[in-house]
């Protein structure tokens, strides 16, 4: 698993752009900057859908004035499903939706569970990472079943 002071791996997510999908690199993405990024084991799930996207659009300009420049949401689902799901929960520009398709990145980090149980196949684990030109700051991975550590208000009271 991923740990703090690592490197990112370089591997490709998709986001919406104007004309579609588009694939960008995690080290374009996260290379410069400070970054939150935070995995949900699926779009549209109930936690996820009530708790985990909502509290990072309200917290929002916190952590922004926390020194932030940009918050990813990603989950292991394609960009449409997760272009929907931002547009149902009432995202704006404020937070990049990501698709991690197929869950490259976060087997690339060690951040997965086999969720084939729920008949949803291998997904990210509930996370967020405070991300530093790059390189892994702080990592939160919550306990399975659990919803505290990855929340916006905790990773907000995490940053100087």
């Amino acid at each position: 698993m991923i740990a703090p002071g690592d490197t990112l791996p370089d591997v490709n997510l998709t986001i919406m752009g104007p004309e579609g999908p588009e694939p960008v690199s995690t080290d374009e993405l996260f290379g410069a900057g400070t970054s939150v990024l935070f995995a949900v084991p699926g779009a549209f799930t109930p936690t996820c859908s009530a708790q985990h996207l909502p509290g990072y659009i309200a917290n929002r300009e916190q952590l922004g004035e926390k020194g932030v420049d940009r918050i990813v949401c990603m989950a292991v689902n394609d960009i449409f499903v997760m272009n929907a799901w931002g547009e149902h929960g009432g995202v704006d520009d404020g937070i990049t939706m990501a698709a991690d398709g197929n869950g490259e990145f976060a087997r690339a980090i060690g951040l997965t569970f086999d969720a084939s149980a729920f008949g949803m196949g291998e997904r990210a684990q509930r996370f967020a990472i405070v991300i530093r030109d790059g390189k892994v700051d702080q990592l939160f991975v919550e306990a399975p079943g659990e919803f505290r550590v990855s929340s916006a208000e905790h990773v907000l009271d995490q940053l100087s």
